[in-house]
């Protein structure tokens, strides 16, 4: 008896993307492609109404960010297996694609050849990640956080200020603090992240994602 093909949904916003998925599928025996959507939420509603074995998602769509459509997706289809597929390989989406449920991490430059055994090994339960992803994981994984360098919130916001270039006077008029105050946590930050000044402090920050970058007003 014959095996059933493997019934995998494609969600990319660009139609030639698309096409080209749909197009090689159809040369493959044991792939099936049982339905297409251009956006997030057709994905969520393609995915709960077919119940695909795999799903190709695009991280980048136009109305949803594809890493919480992803996590919507394993909620609604826990066996569905969802593999990312994308031309980015930025740490924080790797990182937010596999903690949200994704089996797999690919771009979009992955051969014929290793996108269907991705497929195939997804379908099996078993994972697939591009070099690139699996290095970004690595970055993120040696990436130290606040709590690793043991900065309290009020540290944490001087921090963010700092970031923005603010001075000892504007970060104690921005917090209600006194400039005293304000010297002293910046005194205990600068030891804390073992820095020399504040230009190396707001890099170190920057560089590990301690604080969210801002503008400088």
């Amino acid at each position: 008896m014959a095996q059933k093909p493997i019934r995998v949904l494609i969600a990319d916003d660009h139609d030639l993307v698309r096409h080209g998925l749909m197009t090689l599928m159809e040369t493959v025996d044991d792939i099936e492609v049982i339905g297409q959507a251009r956006t997030c939420q057709e994905a969520i509603d393609l995915t709960a109404t077919f119940r695909p074995e795999v799903v190709l998602m695009d991280l980048v769509m136009p109305d949803s960010n594809g890493v919480d459509a992803i996590r919507i997706l394993k909620q609604r289809s826990p066996e569905s297996h969802i593999i990312a597929l994308t031309s980015f390989d930025a740490e924080d989406l790797v990182e937010g694609a596999i903690q949200a449920g994704a089996i797999s991490y690919l771009l979009k430059s992955v051969s014929t050849e290793e996108l269907v055994q991705a497929i195939r090994d997804a379908h099996q339960g078993r994972s697939t990640m591009s070099q690139e992803a699996t290095q970004a994981l690595i970055r993120a994984s040696r990436r130290p956080d606040a709590a690793a360098f043991n900065l309290t919130a009020r540290e944490l916001d001087v921090l963010a200020l700092l970031v923005r270039g603010l001075t000892n006077a504007q970060i104690a008029d921005e917090l209600v603090i006194s400039r005293s105050t304000a010297k002293k946590h910046v005194r205990s930050i600068l030891s804390k992240l073992g820095t020399n000044n504040r230009t190396e402090a707001a890099a170190l920050a920057i560089q590990n994602k301690l604080v969210e970058s801002k503008e400088t007003e």
